[in-house]
């Protein structure tokens, strides 16, 4: 499964997305009761925003990706941070039976799903990571704030003005943050047998304009970013359109649906 985020884009997404507060990290943990000998899966790592800092955590994390230069960069990231209990897999939701057979059933504490849903087919994973857990086990499925372009700031909204005139089409996806979306995951998770509860974690942010170009770049696709050369005159439009400000910030709702196995 190619989405586009190879290349230049996975080192815009190592460096420029959002990370997790600590916060975060603790209600997993609570969710789940995980120890010091739990394993937890996490579905879409990305280059490891919620994999690594899960890790202090646990006897063991897996991180699976479908993008090979994302685990790249995870893994150098992990040494790094000096990380050595994570594994990092090539795979995608549909490897969910495959990777069942490798950990054996009833073993997994825990799988998260980090802003990453909305690529999967949930109402089929959700049903088939149930074999994987044990008893009070099960899955988080964690959106990480609005994206850039639709929160409710008057520089968000000239920035999607921005976009949308590059781009030259209507920037409506929500990348599952959205309620409607929110409402469609309870459900399949409800369907798939787990009980249901809600966490939230609230915390603000703070970007320059460099930092909120390189977010943009990040969840671009290969062939939508612009090219080398449109890079000064891309950030240019930018600038002009959220001057005079240079500093902007977020408030940034992590959302968490748990589901835990009965």
């Amino acid at each position: 499964m190619d989405l586009g985020f190879g290349g230049e884009v996975a080192e815009f997404y190592q460096r420029y997305r959002r990370g997790y507060p600590p916060a975060v990290v603790d209600a997993l943990a609570d969710a789940f009761a995980l120890t010091p000998n739990d394993t937890v899966v996490d579905l879409g790592c990305g280059t490891g925003q919620l994999a690594l800092p899960i890790a202090a955590r646990v006897r063991a994390v897996v991180g699976v990706d479908p993008e090979p230069d994302m685990l790249v960069l995870a893994r150098r990231t992990a040494r790094a941070q000096q990380v050595d209990n994570v594994s990092w897999l090539l795979g995608a939701d549909v490897d969910v039976p495959a990777l069942g057979a490798l950990l054996g059933g009833g073993t997994v504490g825990a799988v998260t799903i980090g802003q990453a849903l909305h690529w999967m087919d949930h109402d089929t994973l959700l049903p088939r990571l149930g074999p994987l857990f044990r008893k009070g086990g099960g899955v988080a499925v964690v959106t990480n704030g609005t994206p850039l372009w639709l929160q409710d700031t008057a520089w968000s909204r000239a920035l999607r003005g921005v976009l949308e005139q590059w781009r030259g089409v209507e920037l409506t996806r929500t990348c599952g943050t959205d309620a409607a979306s929110q409402r469609r995951y309870r459900d399949s998770l409800v369907a798939a047998g787990y009980d249901v509860d809600q966490t939230t974690v609230d915390h603000t942010g703070e970007m320059s304009l460099d930092e909120l170009v390189g977010g943009v770049y990040s969840v671009l696709s290969v062939d939508t970013l612009p090219p080398p050369e449109q890079r000064s005159e891309f950030a240019a439009r930018i600038r002009r359109a959220l001057h005079p400000e240079t500093r902007f910030r977020e408030d940034i709702r992590v959302t968490m649906l748990v589901g835990r196995t009965r």
